[in-house]
């Protein structure tokens, strides 16, 4: 399970640093959001707030077992300016670095708990 969870964040990274890419590429975030902001009548306004809470609200529900795992408030806020800001890349990462420092042969208790 602990290696399926790294393989996931890994593809997961490179996915949204791919679509991410891509995505820039055609056009910045900023004047995306704007222009579906000033044109509610494209119908996409709604649907944007929705999906964006529901993201944000999954980025809060991941950092807090971020909040749990680390022990130092400086680790914690730090994770939450990369969570809120980065989303699933910065998830992603930070379940690489802690599939990194688990001892072989963990279990995935070691992975979630605080124990490791």
């Amino acid at each position: 399970m602990i290696r399926i969870a790294g393989v996931f964040a890994v593809v997961a990274i490179a996915g949204l640093i791919g679509v991410s890419t891509w995505a820039t590429g055609h056009v910045s975030i900023v004047p995306a959001i704007q222009d579906l902001i000033a044109n509610p009548s494209a119908g996409y306004t709604p649907w944007l707030v929705a999906t964006l809470f529901d993201a944000y609200f999954g980025f809060i529900w991941f950092w807090l077992w971020i909040a749990y795992k680390e022990t130092r408030w400086s680790m914690r806020l730090l994770w939450l300016v990369l969570v809120l800001g980065l989303g699933n890349i910065a998830m992603g990462a930070y379940m690489l670095i802690r599939i990194a420092r688990l001892p072989r042969g963990a279990t995935v208790e070691d992975l979630l708990l605080r124990r490791a």
